[in-house]
C-alpha cells in the first residue's frame, strides 16, 4: 500500500488529506503539522477548527507532529507549507527523507529571500541532483471546495513523464482530477504570480472601480505572468491552461481567495499590517510580490501591475494612485 505524507496542517494540507481519503486506491495517509495546537486538535477532535473548521478529518488519516514519523516509509511526500517556511521545513526533513520517496510541491509561491521556486528549494535541501523525484501540484483549487468534494481539476507537473503519470494515478479521485504537464517552471511561476495579480484585482474591487477594471487587470496580468514564465524557460501554453489562466481566474475573482481579500481591504484603505494581523491564514502574494519583481528585473521583463502591487505592499503607496499610474502608462499595442 502506498504511503502519502502530507507536510503542512493548514487549510490546503487538511483539504488534500480529506480528498485523498476518497480515492478509489487505498493509501496510508499521514498529515504532519508544525503547530502542537493543530496536531492535538486534529488528533482529538478531528477538525481543523483554525484553518478548515467545517470538515471532519477521516479516521484513517494519521496525524503527527514528528517529521520522522511522517516520512518513514513515505512513497509520496506532499509539501503544503507556506513558501516562507519551505526551506526550513525541507531542511528539517532531509535526515528522514527516504531514498526512493518522491516530493510533490503544492506550495504556490516563491522563496522571499532567494526568489527561488520551491522545486529548486527541494532539490537544494534534499540534495537531489536531478528532477526525477520532484513534481509540482498547481491549478484552481480552493481548499474549502476540495474538502467539500466539489469537482476540481489541477495540474501535476514533472520533467519526467513516467513520474507525472504515476503520481497522477495515485492522487486522482472521483472529484479530484489531475492533468499531467512537463513544464515545472511554467506551473510554478503561474502559481506564484497569480497571487500577486489577485491582490491587484482585489484592490480594484475594494476601490469599487467596476468589473471592466477587474477584467482588464486580470487579462493584462495574465500577459505579465506569461512574459515572465517564458523568459525563465516555461511554455506559453502552460499559462493558458489550468495552472495559469484557470488559477488566475479563481484567485482574482473567487470569494474564497485570501489574496483577493487582502487586495479588497487595501483598496478600502486599511493598512497591510492590520490586515495580516487579523488572520492566521497566509496570502502568498504578499511575500511573492518582491520576489516576482526581482525575477522580472533579472530577466528584463516588464511587469507594471506587479510593480504597482509591490509599491503598495512595501512602500504603502495609495492604492488609487497605483491604479491611476497603470491607466496613464504610455499607450501601446496589446
Amino acid at each position: 500500500m502506498i504511503k502519502i505524507a502530507i507536510i503542512g496542517g493548514g487549510s490546503w494540507g487538511t483539504a488534500l488529506a480529506i480528498a485523498l481519503s476518497r480515492s478509489s486506491r487505498r493509501h496510508r495517509l499521514t498529515l504532519w503539522a508544525h503547530s502542537a495546537e493543530i496536531v492535538e486538535m486534529l488528533s482529538v477532535r478531528r477538525v481543523n477548527e483554525i484553518y478548515l473548521p467545517d470538515f471532519e478529518l477521516p479516521a484513517e488519516v494519521e496525524v503527527t507532529g514528528g517529521l520522522e514519523k511522517a516520512l518513514t516509509g513515505a512513497d509520496i511526500v506532499l509539501g503544503v507549507m507556506p513558501s516562507a517556511h519551505a526551506r526550513e521545513i525541507y531542511h528539517a526533513m532531509s535526515p528522514f527523507a527516504g531514498p526512493d520517496s518522491v516530493f510533490v510541491s503544492a506550495t504556490k509561491g516563491l522563496e522571499p529571500d532567494t526568489h527561488a521556486r520551491i522545486s529548486e528549494v527541494i532539490a537544494e535541501e534534499l540534495s537531489l541532483n536531478s528532477s526525477s523525484r520532484i513534481a509540482v501540484l498547481s491549478g484552481p483549487s480552493f481548499a474549502y471546495e476540495v474538502a467539500a468534494g466539489d469537482p476540481t481539476a489541477v495540474v501535476l507537473a514533472s520533467a519526467v513523464a513516467t513520474l507525472a503519470s504515476e503520481i497522477q494515478e495515485e492522487l486522482s479521485g472521483p472529484r479530484f482530477r489531475l492533468y499531467t504537464n512537463d513544464d515545472v517552471i511554467g506551473a510554478e511561476i503561474a502559481g506564484a504570480v497569480k497571487n500577486v495579480i489577485a491582490i491587484a484585482a482585489g484592490i480594484c474591487t475594494g476601490l469599487e472601480l467596476g468589473t471592466n477594471a477587474v477584467a482588464a487587470l486580470v487579462t493584462r496580468g495574465l500577459a505579465e505572468m506569461t512574459r515572465l514564465a517564458v523568459a525563465l524557460g516555461g511554455r506559453r501554453e502552460t499559462l493558458s491552461g489550468l495552472a495559469g489562466l484557470g488559477d488566475l481566474i479563481l484567485t482574482a475573482t473567487g470569494e474564497l481567495s485570501r489574496n483577493r481579500s487582502v487586495g479588497i481591504e487595501l483598496g478600502k484603505g486599511r493598512e497591510l499590517k492590520e490586515i495580516l494581523g487579523s488572520t492566521r491564514r497566509v496570502a502568498e502574494g504578499v511575500g511573492s510580490a518582491a520576489a516576482t519583481l526581482e525575477l522580472a528585473r533579472r530577466a528584463q521583463v516588464e511587469m507594471p501591475i506587479t510593480e504597482q502591487v509591490h509599491t503598495v505592499l512595501a512602500a504603502g503607496r495609495v492604492t488609487r494612485d497605483a491604479i491611476r499610474e497603470l491607466m496613464e502608462r504610455r499607450l501601446k499595442q496589446e
